[in-house]
């Protein structure tokens, strides 16, 4: 039987648009947090659902974050952030961070401490991932934050905020069955 050595023709693919992209992606349901940082290119956060697990040895997360946001400097320039996962009644905090107000206002509006890398630890947050920022990688408008976790906090029990459908979401907490 012959055979053809004739390559296939390649179809050009069509560009998704910005507008169907968005609106796909707000059928994934993502944790609520902010993102925040502390050293010397100054205090600053911000909220990301942008966030995901990479691997566990070493322990390592990523972080998506826009170059034209007005933190992305004292990101870079700090090299370490704290993932703050918000639990139920941290809406209006995560609009704080998501808004326009100042960084004296965003902080104003939460507890905090200093983690291990020097980042601010929401006391309130359901789950703080304290990161030192191991690599960067440039992709479309944003940088991919690759992050090793140095210290977890974690509180048990809290109910979890979820951004889906471009709406809060409340999930609770899993209790033991009896």
């Amino acid at each position: 039987m012959p055979t053809s050595s004739a390559t296939p023709a390649i179809l050009p693919i069509a560009a998704v648009s910005q507008l169907a992209f968005r609106d796909a992606m707000s059928g994934l349901a993502a944790a609520v947090n902010l993102i925040t940082t502390d050293g010397p290119g100054g205090r600053a956060g911000f909220t990301a659902t942008a966030v995901c697990s990479v691997t566990d040895q070493p322990p390592t997360l990523l972080v998506c974050i826009n170059r034209s946001a007005s933190v992305y400097d004292a990101f870079i320039e700090n090299g370490t952030l704290c993932v703050n996962t918000l639990g139920n009644g941290q809406q209006d905090l995560s609009n704080l961070f998501g808004g326009k107000s100042s960084q004296q206002e965003r902080f104003a509006g939460g507890q905090w401490e200093a983690g291990v890398t020097g980042a601010p630890v929401l006391d309130s947050a359901k789950l703080a991932l304290d990161c030192k920022v191991s690599q960067s990688v440039s992709v479309g408008t944003h940088d991919i934050l690759f992050c090793e976790v140095v210290d977890i906090r974690h509180q048990s029990g809290a109910d979890a905020l979820v951004y889906f459908g471009r709406r809060y979401h409340h999930l609770p907490s899993e209790t033991p069955a009896a």
